[in-house]
């Protein structure tokens, strides 16, 4: 699919630029928002492992910073053996801002891939309707 080919590229650049001098594991992601448009982000560490960024999350805001706030393709790259899923943490953003049927594609860069969706990476949601209720 042309589509995953494109994000693949995107994911792929842009890990490259990825700063990991602790891990060593450069992680690149790709979003595609409503209006086409294509976001990437890297994992960005810091020595106080906390602080750092996971690629999804940079992808995500830069979508946002640009004003869109829902994605409809996902792609995340690393230079693992396997594809490597996104955190749980990334899993719940990637929820937030992509409905449950959205393809994410996890790659490698040998790659190997594997096609999944945000529901499937993330069944039994946190949503914002589990927050409605007694006031």
């Amino acid at each position: 699919m042309r589509w995953q080919m494109t994000l693949l590229e995107t994911a792929r650049d842009v890990r490259e630029r990825a700063y990991a001098p602790y891990s060593k594991f450069k992680v690149g992601a790709a979003v595609r928002g409503l209006s086409g448009r294509i976001y990437a982000g890297c994992n960005v560490e810091n020595v106080a492992y906390p602080e750092g960024t996971c690629a999804e999350a940079g992808a995500i805001a830069a979508m946002i910073a640009a004003g869109e706030t829902e994605l409809i393709e996902v792609c995340v790259i690393a230079g693992s053996a396997a594809p490597t899923p996104p955190c749980g943490g990334c899993r719940q953003k990637l929820a937030e801002f992509g409905k449950g049927e959205v393809p994410v594609l996890l790659a490698t860069v040998s790659g190997e891939t594997h096609s999944t969706t945000i529901a499937e990476l993330l069944p039994g949601r946190f949503a914002a309707a589990h927050m409605a209720g007694d006031a």
